[in-house]
């Protein structure tokens, strides 16, 4: 679920600033690759990248329980995992006033629409990772760290700071649906009852 989160994130975000007048020019990808010297560094030029940054477990929703009933057996399973996804949205464009055009409009497009669902967002089924995909709800928030943390962010990814933004992106989860047990159900309790004080 978090390429397939990321991907719904780049189509949506893509198609608004297409529609704006600023062109396809959003790409999913992992923006240390912009001075490395790889030959993938020049599918950034001139893009808005997005770039997974962090994956954080919920730990709220730990320990909760994953036994069901199917067809009078109790069937037992790995609690899912829930994570939250920190990505950056960063502007890599020709004029430094594109890219803080590219980056507002970013914003403006995230403060419109805020939760995606199966429901109200509309990205490319055709997709193989999407085939599997029904149903999903994720809220994307804006988080603002500070400069130290921005620095550390900007450290590991090159040193060369771009206009950018982060979200968090909350609730995914992680589920392989992989039985650990099944076992019959106890339906009915059978014996005598003797009184231990005659």
């Amino acid at each position: 679920m978090i390429y397939e989160a990321l991907q719904i994130l780049k189509e949506q975000l893509e198609r608004y600033l297409d529609d704006v007048g600023l062109g396809k020019i959003v790409v999913l990808e992992n923006l240390a690759l912009l001075d490395s010297g790889n030959d993938k560094a020049d599918n950034l030029e001139n893009k808005v990248v997005i770039s997974l940054l962090n994956i954080e477990e919920e730990s709220t929703l730990k320990n909760i329980p994953a036994n069901k009933v199917v067809n009078n057996k109790a069937e037992s399973y790995n609690p899912a995992v829930n994570v939250n996804l920190f990505f950056m949205v960063s502007a890599n464009c020709d004029l430094y006033s594109n890219s803080l055009i590219s980056i507002s409009k970013t914003v403006e497009y995230f403060q419109g629409k805020k939760v995606f669902t199966a429901q109200n967002t509309v990205y490319n089924r055709s997709n193989v990772s999407m085939q599997e995909l029904d149903d999903f709800k994720f809220i994307v928030e804006l988080y603002t760290p500070g400069f130290e943390v921005w620095n550390h962010i900007w450290g590991t990814h090159g040193g060369r700071q771009l206009p950018s933004v982060i979200y968090k992106v909350q609730l995914l989860q992680v589920d392989r649906h992989k039985k650990q047990a099944s076992t019959e159900l106890i339906t009915e309790v059978n014996g005598t009852l003797t009184d231990i004080n005659s």
